[in-house]
């Protein structure tokens, strides 16, 4: 679908389109109020995960940007003007986030990527995770138990100790909060491409230390409000293996080594 048809599907007016950075997965664009994002041939459910995972968000105090239209095929939100960096806000929103208690693990079938993770619901945290996290990752790499390169590493993701991840207690996740999913707008920071359901902040607090990175000054409001323990500190290499090997899927073997890194600091 062309962004033009996207916008005539929403009941929107035309505007220039400009192209914008977005991720691996999504082409996306502004036009004028608004930004467009699209695929060629999306997985099934692919925008309409991301619209309820960002709903989601909002609903519990995260700002995001506006749902506007989604279809199977696109996804329209309002356009976030941009402002200065404000990492103590950002602290101070996903504490928040982060403090609102939920009921069990899981919620409705998301995306990392463009890598589907199936619905459901558990209330035993290492089970749900190595379940329906770690396990549908290792069954989505091609023959991963005859692979000559990958066999024992996979083998080794399924022997580490999930059972032993600690629990404070389900909450809301953005599920993918690198720091290129973060937004600095007029009015505050805001979050976006969410992976969002219900699990263990260790989960965000895990990708946030990976690829550069949050600054010290984020991690300094951040623990003010909402300290971390130490069990779950020791517990973050075990996170990171979900999404490094979720890359090591989706880009190659450049993401081999962290994987293997972040295996050993979880056993």
């Amino acid at each position: 679908m062309r962004p033009e048809e996207l916008l005539a599907r929403a009941g929107l007016p035309f505007y220039p389109l400009v192209p914008l950075v977005g991720g691996d997965v999504a082409r996306v664009f502004r036009a004028g109020p608004y930004v467009l994002k699209l695929h060629p041939s999306p997985p099934e459910g692919f925008f309409p995960a991301e619209a309820r995972g960002l709903m989601r968000l909002s609903g519990k105090g995260v700002r995001v940007p506006r749902v506007v239209y989604v279809d199977e095929w696109g996804l329209v939100m309002e356009y976030l003007s941009p402002g200065p960096p404000d990492w103590e806000g950002l602290g101070r929103m996903l504490a928040q986030l982060h403090s609102q208690k939920e009921v069990q693990y899981g919620g409705d079938r998301v995306f990392l990527g463009p890598l589907p993770l199936p619905e459901g619901v558990g209330e035993d945290w290492g089970r749900f995770f190595y379940e329906k996290r770690i396990l549908p990752l290792l069954e989505a790499a091609p023959n991963p138990k005859g692979s000559l390169r990958f066999g024992r590493l996979f083998l080794e993701v399924e022997r580490a100790p999930w059972h032993r991840l600690p629990e404070e207690g389900p909450v809301l996740i953005h599920g993918d909060l690198w720091h290129g999913n973060v937004y600095f707008a007029q009015e505050g920071p805001a979050l976006l491409d969410p992976s969002a359901w219900v699990g263990e902040r260790g989960v965000d607090l895990a990708m946030m230390r990976l690829f550069g990175g949050f600054p010290e000054v984020f991690w300094r409001t951040y623990e003010d409000l909402l300290p971390i323990p130490e069990a779950v500190n020791r517990a973050l290499p075990c996170y990171q293996v979900y999404f490094l090997l979720a890359h090591l899927l989706l880009f190659g073997e450049a993401y081999l080594g962290p994987l293997k890194r972040a295996l050993k600091g979880c056993g």
